[in-house]
């Protein structure tokens, strides 16, 4: 299985197309105005605009109003939803779009396992260091011993990874994906493409 490369937190053009150029699979915007990493629906319109094709977009939001995701879809087409909150599965499931659920690994084993059950129809998990209702892109790790073993659902690996770790991590966990945002900073938003580039050549150099 091939694990897959998500860059998030893009809040500039030319960080959405050196991301795109080094082969990432997704790109993450984050719709959350208590981030360093915020953008607004009319940031995100450029920055989506410069997205090509075969290149997933990914809208993320924590606990937002319905009328926030409803106007970025309707402005934003996105591909993919992502709630980093306490959300429930009826409200994700609100808005038609095949979405991520965030897991709160601080949370312990019965949190993750919890949120995981309730989001039968999440096409995927995000597990990440932080805890419920609170934002990821700390540049903080978690234990990875508390990686599910026994689920055949999609999970994405974040929390702390940057181009030293990355390929580690792939080889003991296998994720579906990696998620990256601070590990490929210079500073809060702004990305370094020669990051990206060893970050992405890390995952596809274990694979390889």
């Amino acid at each position: 299985m091939r694990t897959r490369v998500k860059v998030c937190g893009l809040t500039r053009v030319e960080d959405v197309k050196a991301a795109a150029d080094a082969g990432a699979d997704a790109l993450g915007f984050v719709f959350v105005s208590a981030s360093k990493r915020h953008v607004s629906i009319e940031q995100a319109e450029a920055l989506f605009a410069a997205v090509p094709p075969f290149v997933e977009t990914v809208a993320l939001f924590m606990n937002p109003e319905p009328a926030l995701v409803e106007s970025v879809q309707a402005r934003l087409a996105p591909s993919l939803l992502q709630f980093h909150g306490t959300e429930s599965a009826a409200f994700c499931r609100r808005f038609g779009s095949r979405y991520i659920k965030a897991v709160p690994v601080a949370e312990g084993q019965a949190a993750m396992q919890a949120v995981m059950d309730e989001h039968q129809t999440a096409g995927g998990f995000l597990l990440d260091s932080h805890g419920a209702g609170r934002m990821g892109g700390s540049g903080e790790s978690f234990d990875w011993a508390l990686w599910p073993a026994d689920t055949a659902r999609p999970l994405i690996l974040a929390g702390g990874l940057h181009p030293g770790n990355v390929g580690e991590a792939v080889r003991r966990l296998s994720p579906w994906a990696v998620d990256v945002s601070s590990g490929v900073e210079v500073s809060p938003g702004i990305k370094d493409p020669a990051r990206i580039i060893r970050f992405i050549n890390e995952v596809n150099h274990v694979q390889g």
